[in-house]
């Protein structure tokens, strides 16, 4: 159960999965996002619930990062990859009670993800796996003022420490919050049960009145994503990638044991080397992906994702090879004059060029 009716009602452009597209004039959203605070419908990620002695273990030996550690209350994102080491989807798990594992899934991919652990399920696994992305809803709190605003819900909350949360009592329902890596601002995942999601939605937008909130849709967060230098779903988050090549190096562990594509992931770690890097473009023109980056005339890339956003400043994200991933460096994507702007995400020291 999705909230498209209610945005609908409250003058929202709504895509055809019912997540708004937008609420408000692109630049009205926009500043809100980097001045005030944003909320948004992200009940497109998928929610699975995770039971069972065996539940950390089916996450830690299927992707990249320490599971089995993680204390009540906090989540870590990890990986989970094919046997080359490509990337199936991203996500975010949070041991969000003693008995139990609850991970956020990519847009879209909450099903496929599901049936993936499924398939991966030992005869003698005590794991119940059960997909929440209908049960329940699921919100973003972006901005500025975003942390003022759960305060005044739940005083105390602001303390928490990213990628940490907890349940809070919202109209007298238990919601469950947490910080998540900042884009321009703080960051914030609210899941609800769809059937008080209009209310939480109602009482967080009444909260957050005196704070300049606004409601906003999917494309100024996606405008957001291309700023900060966040890989997306399947832009950069493809099976054409691994996440060393994305700035994720803080979201693979290279102590833990096996997991699937760890041998790949491995062999890139000791050579400290790869073919090709994620930088940031601000390109002269607007210009849609995919499209091949140039230097001197040689082919050096692939743009991924562009936006031009409301302030009229055109931002985009590409893989390009790792020697020319120079900031300041002027290349070309077809005839539009483009400039490397940054190395987003995580990046080890002295990366060296793949041979």
């Amino acid at each position: 159960m999705h909230l498209r009716d209610y945005h609908t009602r409250h003058g929202a452009q709504v895509a055809p999965d019912g997540i708004p597209l937008q609420y408000h004039a692109p630049e009205v959203e926009y500043r809100a996002a980097l001045s005030q605070a944003i909320l948004l419908d992200r009940s497109h990620e998928g929610r699975i619930a995770l039971t069972g002695a065996d539940r950390a273990a089916l996450i830690q030996r299927m992707s990249t990062h320490e599971i089995e550690q993680l204390a009540i209350g906090v989540g870590t994102p990890t990986l989970f990859l094919t046997p080359n080491g490509r990337i199936i989807d991203r996500v975010l798990v949070y041991r969000d009670t003693p008995d139990s594992l609850l991970m956020i899934t990519g847009p879209g991919r909450g099903g496929a993800v599901a049936d993936y652990l499924r398939r991966n399920i030992f005869f003698r696994d005590q794991v119940t796996l059960t997909d929440q992305s209908a049960s329940t809803a699921q919100f973003s709190l972006h901005g500025p003022t975003s942390d003022a605003i759960l305060e005044s819900i739940a005083p105390g909350i602001s303390a928490l420490a990213p990628l940490h949360g907890q349940s809070i009592a919202i109209t007298g329902g238990s919601v469950w919050v947490a910080r998540r890596k900042s884009y321009s601002g703080p960051h914030w995942l609210i899941v609800t049960p769809s059937n008080q999601a209009e209310t939480v939605w109602g009482a967080i937008m009444t909260a957050g009145a005196s704070h300049g909130l606004l409601a906003a849709g999917s494309l100024t967060f996606n405008t957001l994503r291309i700023c900060a230098g966040r890989p997306g779903v399947g832009r950069e988050l493809t099976a054409d990638h691994i996440p060393l090549e994305l700035g994720l190096w803080d979201e693979v562990s290279f102590q833990k044991g096996c997991y699937t594509g760890q041998e790949i992931i491995a062999r890139m770690e000791s050579r400290n080397k790869l073919a090709k890097t994620l930088v940031t473009l601000q390109p002269e023109s607007p210009i849609t992906p995919p499209a091949d980056i140039f230097a001197q005339g040689k082919r050096i890339g692939t743009l991924t994702s562009s936006v031009t956003a409301p302030d009229g400043v055109n931002y985009a994200l590409g893989l390009v090879k790792v020697s020319h991933a120079v900031i300041g460096q002027s290349v070309m994507i077809g005839t539009i004059p483009t400039t490397i702007t940054g190395l987003p995400g995580v990046q080890p020291p002295n990366l060296a060029q793949e041979d």
